[in-house]
């Protein structure tokens, strides 16, 4: 079995939007924002090689939207899709699954690109099933008006057009070693895999915790749609990943790719943290 994160680039969100009603003055400590109180957010994406499966956590951003599409949001960094997956001797049409958190643009974007002649749009992984929960398709089919600037049909129809989309209802075990658990505080229907590897459990936690940062309980993101779930999704979470001394994976921290928790006056807490997954299983 091998795990490798994928760095797809880095993109800018507005720093309140990200930490919602938790003050400036605190997050600012912690999670820098520059002096348009943008916060800079790697966009990193996990593969996993388990037997005969090449699966794939996410996909970026992309690159088919446009100038002005791509102005909002301040892309940044050396790291694509394609240059990662090639430094790791992986092809595009090795995948064999793609398994999609949920299909807000900086998730899913990277899982459709332009054919040959820019004339129309494909499934970047050609021999891959795409995976999405039935609530989350349903739910970007039909968004809500606060959510529906994040859901880009050009990142979605293509997908079930070409037959390779597979939803998935309730949690589910993808191989022996990928379980598939579904939360509902940031986006219904969101999927968050745990993997288990050597020994421990290894939690792609994409929005349900998007940074470091906001490991602690009151620290949720402004752009989850049910925060009081969030919390209580949260407090759950984090409770059973520091009894389990879990490895969580982080989506969106620019700095820290991975962690563990400790348990403080305070509440849990990151306790170690590391460039890569390896660091923390020595």
């Amino acid at each position: 079995m091998r795990l490798a994160g994928i760095e797809t680039g880095n993109f800018k969100l507005d720093g309140g939007a990200m930490f919602g009603v938790v003050p400036k003055s605190l997050w600012q400590m912690v999670y820098p924002a520059d002096e348009n109180n943008m916060c800079n957010l790697s966009l990193r994406a996990l593969f996993i090689e388990d037997e005969n499966r090449k699966i794939l956590i996410d996909a970026g951003l992309g690159r088919k939207q446009n100038e002005k599409f791509f102005g909002y949001y301040y892309l940044n960094g050396n790291d694509s899709l394609d240059k990662s997956l090639s430094k790791e001797g992986i092809s595009k049409s090795d995948i064999t699954d793609v398994i999609l958190t949920h299909l807000h643009f900086d998730h899913c974007g990277g899982a459709v690109e332009y054919d040959q002649n820019k004339k129309a749009f494909q499934a970047t992984f050609p021999g891959a099933t795409y995976w999405c929960s039935n609530d989350q398709w349903n739910w970007a089919m039909n968004p809500n008006l606060r959510e529906k600037p994040s859901y880009l049909k050009e990142n979605m129809l293509p997908l079930h057009e070409s037959g390779q989309l597979k939803p998935f209802k309730h949690d589910f075990d993808l191989t022996p070693n990928v379980r598939i658990r579904l939360y509902n505080g940031h986006s219904q229907g969101m999927a968050v895999p745990f993997i288990r590897y050597q020994g421990r459990i290894i939690v792609y936690v994409s929005d349900l915790i998007p940074t470091s940062a906001h490991i602690p309980l009151s620290w949720i993101c402004g752009y989850d749609t049910q925060p009081l779930l969030s919390l209580k999704e949260k407090e759950k979470f984090l409770d059973e990943a520091f009894r389990n001394n879990y490895i969580l994976f982080f989506e969106h921290d620019l700095n820290t790719v991975c962690c563990t928790l400790q348990e403080t006056e305070k509440g849990i807490r990151m306790k170690d943290s590391a460039g890569n997954i390896h660091e923390l299983l020595l």
